[in-house]
């Protein structure tokens, strides 16, 4: 039995009380397989509850509305179906001891029209990220989005708040802004994909612009240190996402401008890819932007026991959020404590909708009784 690991100190700060350092990241799984896209109390609030030892769950994004949607048998946060089935999972997650925030999401053009019914999806720009769209068809090729008005983009601002107000009702600890990974925010951080020429696009200040926006509607309904905001920066060559020389620097504002707030944290993403041959990427997100950023720092993307204790040990970042690990092994955290092998993960099974590769992985004691 080892306690005595970074990743197994409680952590306090701004409000934000862990028992724990590691985080359950966000996963899209594709579970809310019913007309309502709600999360259901046989599936997700199992789930989650299972997982109810990490010091932090986020939850998969859950999308703030209908033109928000890009992927089939996803959760939303809109309507009053989501916010009672949203309310098993916190209970049963609360009822183990855990605490849980709730990822709120819009994925902009990274979507299709059969989501839209028709209609084109969302984004700065009518640039079509050419990648593929998971439909209830299968996989699509993505279109050329619609670039959104003035009005498309205040009720967007307006979902978010109506969301977070949601997550409250349904008993969430807090949310996290998806604010990454070649989604809507993402999309227009980049000049790559936001062209536009009014107040939201052009230089660095108008397109984090938008962003901000969301954030200060978001805290209208629920303090500031109970809101979370993921970014990948150093996102090149997926999800439609390519850098330039100006995509770190603009990262870079808006991580300095959020020590204005008061946030629960910022959550980082180390490159999804090599970015070595990329001159003006960043190789190593944590050690690049603790020095920039006074609030709590999580970091994630391919950390293991080791690694992720070895970041907090260097003072690179507070938490450290694990993915795939959790989908295989609900007591992830017994297992950092007793040095346990990991279980392994199906792949294929990530995304399937049932309860097979979702409440079927054991823990340590479950594996030893079958």
């Amino acid at each position: 039995m080892n306690k005595n690991q970074a990743l197994l100190q409680t952590y306090k700060k701004n409000g934000l009380e862990l028992k724990n350092r590691v985080v359950m990241a966000p996963m899209t799984r594709g579970r809310a397989l019913n007309d309502e896209n709600r999360p259901t109390g046989d599936l997700h609030a199992p789930y989650y509850a299972e997982r109810a030892s990490a010091g932090l769950i986020i939850t998969e994004g859950s999308q703030v509305s209908e033109d928000a949607i890009g992927y089939i048998n996803t959760p939303g946060i809109y309507t009053e179906a989501h916010v009672e089935g949203w309310k098993k999972v916190t209970k049963a997650v609360h009822d183990n001891g855990g605490t849980i925030f709730i990822q709120l999401w819009h994925v902009g053009r990274m979507s299709h029209p059969d989501f839209h019914g028709g209609n084109l999806p969302l984004a700065p720009s009518a640039i079509n990220p050419n990648e593929k769209s998971f439909t209830p068809e299968g996989f699509k090729d993505t279109v050329t989005p619609k670039a959104m008005t003035i009005e498309d983009i205040k009720t967007t601002v307006e979902d978010f708040r109506k969301a977070a107000a949601n997550a409250v009702k349904a008993g969430f600890d807090g949310v996290e802004i998806h604010s990454s990974n070649g989604y809507l925010f993402h999309q227009f951080f980049n000049a790559t994909s936001n062209q536009r020429t009014d107040e939201y696009g052009g230089s660095i200040e108008n397109r984090a612009r938008f962003f901000f926006e969301v954030l200060d509607a978001v805290k209208q309904e629920i303090s500031e240190n109970k809101i979370g905001a993921r970014f990948n920066p150093s996102l090149h060559g997926s999800f439609g996402s390519t850098m330039d020389e100006e995509t770190i620097p603009t990262f870079d504002y808006i991580i300095k401008k959020l020590n204005d707030y008061d946030l629960a944290y910022i959550h980082l993403s180390e490159p999804f890819s090599d970015v070595s041959d990329i001159p003006y990427a960043v190789s190593e997100i944590a050690k690049h932007y603790r020095p920039l950023y006074k609030g709590t720092l999580m970091i994630n993307n391919g950390f293991d026991q080791e690694s992720g204790n070895a970041v907090i040990e260097r003072g690179d970042a507070d938490l450290v959020a694990f993915g795939k690990p959790y989908i295989s092994n609900p007591d992830l955290v017994k297992r950092f404590e007793r040095n346990h092998p990991l279980a392994d993960w199906d792949q294929d099974t990530f995304y399937t909708g049932g309860a097979e590769g979702y409440l079927d992985y054991n823990t340590i004691e479950e594996a030893q009784e079958a």
